[in-house]
């Protein structure tokens, strides 16, 4: 008896273990999933930032004396305001939505100790950000 389970046992492990196999080969594959969605078509992706990229224009009309930023109100601000924990390249490369803009500056000021200028200053910054590293816009 125990003769006539193994044998009847060894095709279906090997079916099982087929199927299995099989099944993993058709997951999804999240970068692939992503691809060729513009972005922002999200704003709660978390790869949003990762899949925009920046326009080629945008990395040659940057001002040197403000670490490659865009010229603009607020660049002088956002500069000397992020600089302190970060490069400017970390900004650059940033294409998130207006509403995350807001939630970053949250966290660096909550969770990272970032010292938040006056309201002002806060705003003008963040209106820079948005209207530069957006992917609103």
């Amino acid at each position: 008896m125990s003769n006539i389970l193994t044998k009847a046992a060894l095709p279906l492990a090997a079916l099982v273990l087929g199927a299995g196999l099989a099944a993993a080969g058709t997951q999804l594959d999240p970068m692939g999933a992503l691809a060729g969605r513009p972005a922002g078509s999200d704003p709660l992706d978390p790869m949003t930032a990762m899949r925009a990229k920046a326009e080629a224009s945008d990395a040659s009309a940057g001002n040197d004396e403000f670490g490659g930023l865009p010229d603009g109100a607020g660049a002088e601000e956002t500069y000397y305001q992020c600089v302190a924990c970060h490069s400017t390249e970390i900004i650059k490369q940033q294409r998130v939505s207006d509403h995350r803009w807001d939630e970053l500056w949250t966290w660096m000021v909550e969770a990272q100790g970032m010292a938040e200028p006056d309201a002002g200053t806060k705003q003008t910054i963040l209106t820079y950000l948005k209207q530069n590293f957006s992917s609103q816009r």
